[in-house]
């Protein structure tokens, strides 16, 4: 089966760039045959398109996509396959995506979303995002270890949490902040890391969440950093901590997530979206229950997405746009595993077996390749 893989290529260090990355890596390894193709790239997808006639174009990214990772393989005769995640709601292209006779999102959750918002998800199969289990792995250095957590000032008897995302906000930040100060209250040697990508977005959280860390008297307690830092360098970071928290406000999978878990570190999250289906509770990490739910009445749309202008669509019912943790799960579960050493290895040695076993790319691209063969009588 000949395939083109639509992403952001030459790879870039973000989740949508990666996702596409080992796809197409990890049919390379199962022995298909497939080309690499950034979306943008008009001279060439043609090239691709006419000249290896590939059966299928996978395209990575979410509904507002559709215009490149659909419409464009259509009109060279290439059936698209999207594997999608869900930023929220699904507001345009409900038909185009019905119409397809296969499609993957990153999650049940993600399927969900999109049936949630008109879509016929009949033809859609939910399959996790994969990664590189060779290169997030544990890493017996400790040399390395204390000098990354010297470099963040932490001193060798302080545990370390940490969360990364574009903004630490959206991964639940402000909900570890809260769970933290009561932490604070029964251990004190702690540091939490909150590491984010620059952008305006990250900038503009950031005065909240400095001013809420102050109010809540764990100003020196918590370490701001920001930086694009490779895929070559994650692992080491990852492997300093103790613990991985994220108990996100939205997330369609969690790519960090589980690669904590490859890096054998137990991870804190919430118990609804990808999170609940990638991280065993109480065998991987733990799972703080949702607490409360913001949701919407309406919300604008615009040219970019689709529409003929900028206007505000109101909703027939109200819309589920974040999720918030219990604060009170969360202390509980962040100091166990900040107490309980034993418990921290064991949840750590577990979270490795689990990622290795499900989350491992080549095995995800094998499974991908095998369904759209199945789906689309492909031989």
């Amino acid at each position: 089966m000949r395939s083109v893989v639509l992403y952001a290529h030459p790879p870039e260090p973000d989740g949508l760039s990666l996702q596409g990355h080992f796809l197409y890596k990890g049919l390379l390894k199962n022995n298909y045959e497939s080309w690499p193709c950034n979306p943008e790239g008009e001279l060439q997808k043609e090239f691709w398109y006419k000249n290896f006639k590939p059966k299928v174009a996978y395209g990575i990214g979410y509904w507002g996509n559709v215009p490149l990772l659909v419409h464009d393989p259509l009109r060279y005769g290439i059936t698209p396959v999207p594997w999608f995640n869900a930023d929220g709601w699904v507001a345009n292209y409900h038909d185009d995506l019905s119409k397809l006779p296969l499609m993957f999102t990153t999650s049940e959750w993600v399927r969900q979303t999109y049936k949630r918002d008109g879509v016929d998800v009949r033809k859609m199969v939910p399959m996790h995002i994969g990664i590189d289990t060779n290169n997030y792995k544990p890493i017996n250095d400790e040399n390395s270890k204390e000098k990354i957590k010297k470099l963040l000032g932490i001193k060798n008897n302080e545990k370390m949490i940490l969360t990364v995302g574009g903004d630490v906000t959206s991964k639940g930040a402000q909900e570890m902040f809260k769970a933290l100060a009561k932490v604070n209250e029964e251990f004190k040697d702690w540091k939490y890391v909150c590491k984010s990508w620059p952008s305006d977005c990250s900038h503009k959280w950031y005065e909240e969440e400095s001013k809420l860390v102050e109010e809540l008297g764990i100003k020196d307690n918590v370490i701001f950093i920001e930086g694009n830092f490779s895929t070559e360098f994650m692992p080491y970071l990852l492997n300093a901590v103790d613990i991985y928290a994220a108990p996100s406000r939205l997330e369609g999978f969690g790519m960090l997530q589980v690669e904590a878990m490859a890096c054998g570190k137990p991870v804190i999250s919430i118990n609804h979206m990808g999170p609940s289906e990638t991280i065993i509770h109480n065998k991987t990490g733990f799972l703080a229950r949702v607490a409360d739910k913001v949701s919407l009445e309406q919300e604008w749309v615009y040219p970019w997405m689709g529409f003929p202008e900028k206007q505000i669509i109101k909703f027939d019912q109200d819309k589920v746009f974040a999720y918030r943790a219990d604060i009170d799960d969360l202390t509980n579960f962040t100091i166990r595993l900040l107490t309980e050493d034993n418990l921290r290895d064991e949840i750590g040695k577990n979270a490795r077996e689990h990622a290795v076993k499900n989350f491992d790319y080549k095995y995800i691209s094998r499974k991908i390749a095998e369904i759209t063969k199945k789906k689309l009588n492909i031989e």
